[in-house]
Order: structure tokens, then sequence, then C-alpha cells
């Protein structure tokens, strides 16, 4: 059930808590760093309610005319399409080809001098959001900013455009040579999907 009493950063770390997508642990990072604390939006994104609710609420941010969204697959997909539905513009994602660099395919195409936003479920270093945002605009596409659900990112803005996102999460990240968790011997778990 949706509580639409409380102010919209409380609901949706609500909705994270309660849906087991707010986990603690010893984690690797898609970055190859190591974290006390992961956000699997998976686990909160297979409910359709709370998938369409949190793409209006990031829908509701957005200031600028927006002609699409794109996102990286996969975690990107689920919220990226919500976004562009609630924005009632095309939704596009970006994957990886065979030699791992990101790309449109499926005939998806950005027209030039297209706004596009990005939208990514989690940006903790923002290496696929930026990786995306090559290839729109290697594509003609203008990026106007970012968007996620959670940013575990120490930035509001990126490569000088608008990081949006819904709760803004500080969460410890070590390298694997610096990580307290390894010494303490607590069990690494890998939840992300990119290949290291």
């Amino acid at each position: 059930m949706i509580d639409n009493t409380k102010n919209d950063e409380t609901r949706v770390l609500k909705i994270l808590q309660d849906t087991g997508a707010f986990l603690k642990g010893h984690f690797l990072l898609s970055s190859g760093l190591h974290s006390d604390t992961y956000i699997q939006c998976a686990k909160v994104l297979k409910y359709p309610e709370y998938s369409e609710l949190l793409g209006k609420l990031i829908a509701d941010k957005v200031a600028s005319k927006i002609d699409y969204v794109v996102s990286p697959a996969l975690g990107g997909i689920i919220i990226g399409y919500e976004v562009a539905r609630a924005l009632k513009v095309p939704f596009l994602f970006a994957e990886r080809n065979e030699k791992g660099n990101m790309s449109l395919r499926r005939d998806q195409v950005i027209n030039n001098n297209s706004k596009i936003l990005i939208v990514e479920d989690v940006i903790t270093t923002g290496k696929s959001t930026l990786e995306v945002a090559k290839l729109v605009e290697s594509n003609g596409g203008y990026v106007t900013s970012f968007a996620c659900i959670v940013n575990r990112s120490d930035k509001i803005v990126l490569e000088n455009r608008e990081i949006i996102s819904l709760v803004k999460i500080q969460a410890a990240t070590y390298s694997s040579e610096n990580c307290p968790l390894c010494i303490q011997g607590l069990q690494l778990v890998k939840p992300g999907s990119r290949k290291q």
C-alpha cells in the first residue's frame, strides 16, 4: 500500500526498505569498490505500482522539455520506461555490445539535436551513466540532465549536468585493498549485473 501522506524522500526510503531493496552487508559494486550498503532496485521495481509511482516522482522533477528518455540496460530499463511514460515521450535503452561498449541496437535511433534525459536506477560513480551520455552525443542527441531513484554519489552534478534523484544515500565505499569489511572477514556479495 502506498502512503501518500509522507514527503517524497521519506516515502521512497520506506518503499525501498519495505521491499527489501535497501541492503546492508559487504557488497562488491559494479565499479569494483566495496560497500556496506547496496540498493537492489530490482526488488522494488518488480512491483508495478511502485515502478509507476517512482517514475512519476522523477518525471515531476524534470524541469526542461525532453524528447527522449534513454537508460542503460539492465538496471535502468524499468524506471526509464516509467519516467518516459509519465513524460509522454519515447523510451530508448542502451546495451553493451560484444566488445562491452554501450550501443543502441534493435533499430533504436536518436534524432539529431534531440533533448535527452538519461535515467538510471542508482548512480554511484556515474560510469554507466556517462557511457550512455557519450553514446547519446555520438548519435546527435543532447543530454539535458541525469535522473535516478537513488543517488549514492557525492555529486549533485555530473559533467555540468544536474542529477535529479528521489533519494540521496551516502554509503561508505572502499577499495578492495583498504576494505575494513574484508579485514573483518565478512563474506563479499556481488549483486550487480555489470561484469568486472
